[in-house]
């Protein structure tokens, strides 16, 4: 064959190999980033429902939107986001005649750090002081 015939050949394989790889992890790239959208969603959900469920804001309501939230999270969350809702959930269940503010306060951080841990919140969380805090409207549901 000729070398000159050849090194084109190459090349056209070179080519189009190149343009394939890149195709196929431009993407890969682009179905992360949606699936990375979509959890963002369901997360911000999520903790827009404990809302919901906080002392001063409880309703019915918040407590069915949390529900949902909590179990939309079964469906895509990793092992350790899962794990953690449901020592969440155990903690403030109504039925618990344990609960305490602090075990309450300490499975919040658990959770909270297993969710961005998931979304990849950079720089990672220092488990040691992280320390989030829910907080109420302060609206009285009372008043006219």
């Amino acid at each position: 064959m000729n070398p000159t015939i050849a090194a084109a050949i190459l090349g056209l394989i070179s080519s189009l190999g190149a343009a394939l790889v890149t195709y196929l992890f431009t993407k890969k790239r682009e179905r992360e980033a949606e699936w990375r959208k979509e959890k963002l969603a369901y997360y911000m959900t999520f903790i827009e429902s404990m809302s919901g469920t906080i002392e001063g804001d409880a309703s019915p309501e918040g407590h069915r939107a949390f529900s949902k939230a909590t179990n939309n999270l079964l469906l895509f969350a990793p092992q350790p986001v899962v794990e953690a809702v449901n020592a969440f959930r155990d903690e403030i269940r109504i039925s618990n005649p344990t609960r305490t503010q602090e075990q309450h306060d300490k499975l919040l951080a658990m959770l909270l750090l297993q969710i961005r841990r998931d979304i990849g919140v950079s720089p990672p969380d220092n488990a040691a002081t992280f320390r989030p805090i829910l907080w109420a409207s302060g609206a009285n549901r009372n008043a006219t």
